[in-house]
């Protein structure tokens, strides 16, 4: 019950959306933009690019679009050649760097505008929504602003894990904090990056995280810490268009980085198995084996603090607040996905994703 109520209380309000960002109604219409340059990673992308740029072209006049080709095997480069549309044929990452910050390299020597949008090959821009960004990294003085896509919740599995991905994602990084200059808190969500061009160079971006799982929040941890401004937020106006089947997808998704989160630390792993257990069972267990009125009285104070969290991201996602009675099962497959990641590390496979795996021995 105290873990709820302590982060019911918090002054950062980890569970609040309040840190949301939408297109501005005096910026819906075409507007120049030839102070950003656009750098899209792109990896057997066939299924979502055409959307993407589709979309990209729309925010307005004189943006530059780059798409670098991480070696795809799937017709991604010839879905890519259309008119304002350059593509770099990226090569095979040298030893030690992840695809993705790679080909972000090679883009990023091509870039000369003030402005660079990071942007992944299945995120879709509502209209107005990069002169928005733009004007609120110009209005605050921002040199890296970033929105957390709004994911796809059609399917079963999508509606159960999904908004709980969220949410536990601002728990460990509560954005208040990570938006507060004087805060080591720093997050960012890598679908969506606009960060100034001078401060990429300045701290040699890339390479410097060269080998990162997590890129996004180290990343926005290298500008902050460099003394620059960031800001996170959520945003109806950032869409990933990439569903998800199954269980078995959302669970090797998270499970690609989920012990990366930890540090690959057993001792961190216990610990995060310890407190998410007790969040999620301590209360209806003792409820169900000691039915007198203290314990009673304490598991259904629990459920309200869960319910009040949980409430503000399944409204953001326009899903019914009953959802929240399933949290605890919710935690657990989380908690598993986890376990699950770490068993693949010992193992020797750090990460798989795309046909690439990154050994645990490239980290050590």
């Amino acid at each position: 019950m105290l873990c709820w109520w302590a982060t019911l209380l918090a002054p950062w309000r980890a569970w609040s959306t309040r840190e949301q960002l939408e297109p501005l109604a005096t910026l819906q219409a075409e507007q120049q933009l030839d102070d950003v340059t656009v750098l899209i990673p792109a990896r057997n992308e066939v299924q979502f690019i055409d959307q993407t740029l589709s979309k990209l072209q729309t925010q307005g006049e004189g943006l530059r679009i780059i798409v670098i080709d991480d070696q795809s095997e799937d017709g991604t480069a010839a879905l890519v050649r259309r008119p304002g549309v350059e593509i770099i044929s990226g090569t095979i990452p040298p030893k030690n760097w992840s695809g993705k910050l790679w080909a972000l390299e090679q883009g990023l020597q091509q870039v000369q505008t003030r402005y660079t949008l990071l942007l992944d090959a299945d995120i879709s821009l509502s209209p107005g929504i990069l002169g928005t960004l733009l004007d609120k990294a110009r209005q605050e003085n921002l040199s890296l602003v970033s929105l957390m896509a709004e994911l796809p919740v059609q399917r079963f599995f999508e509606r159960l894990l999904v908004p709980a991905f969220i949410f536990f994602f601002k728990l460990l990084y509560p954005f208040k904090l990570s938006n507060e200059p004087k805060s080591r808190m720093a997050a960012a969500a890598g679908g969506c990056i606009l960060v100034e061009t001078r401060v990429l160079k300045s701290i040699n971006a890339f390479t410097s995280i060269h080998h990162a799982l997590i890129d996004d929040c180290t990343l926005a941890a290298q500008v902050k810490h460099a003394g620059y401004r960031t800001w996170i937020g959520l945003s109806h106006a950032v869409q990933s268009h990439r569903g998800y089947d199954s269980l078995a997808d959302i669970w090797n998704t998270v499970a690609r980085t989920a012990f990366t989160q930890l540090h690959y630390s057993l001792p961190l792993l216990l610990l995060c198995t310890l407190i998410m257990s007790s969040m999620f069972w301590c209360a209806p267990l003792s409820a169900f084996f000691y039915p007198d009125t203290v314990f009673v009285a304490s598991s259904l104070l629990a459920w309200l603090a869960m319910f009040i969290v949980y409430t503000p991201i399944l409204r953001f996602y326009r899903s019914s607040p009953f959802w929240a009675v399933a949290l605890p099962v919710i935690g657990t497959l989380y908690l598993m996905m986890t376990w699950t990641s770490a068993f693949r590390y010992w193992r020797g496979v750090r990460a798989h994703w795309k046909n690439r795996r990154y050994e645990a021995s490239e980290h050590n």
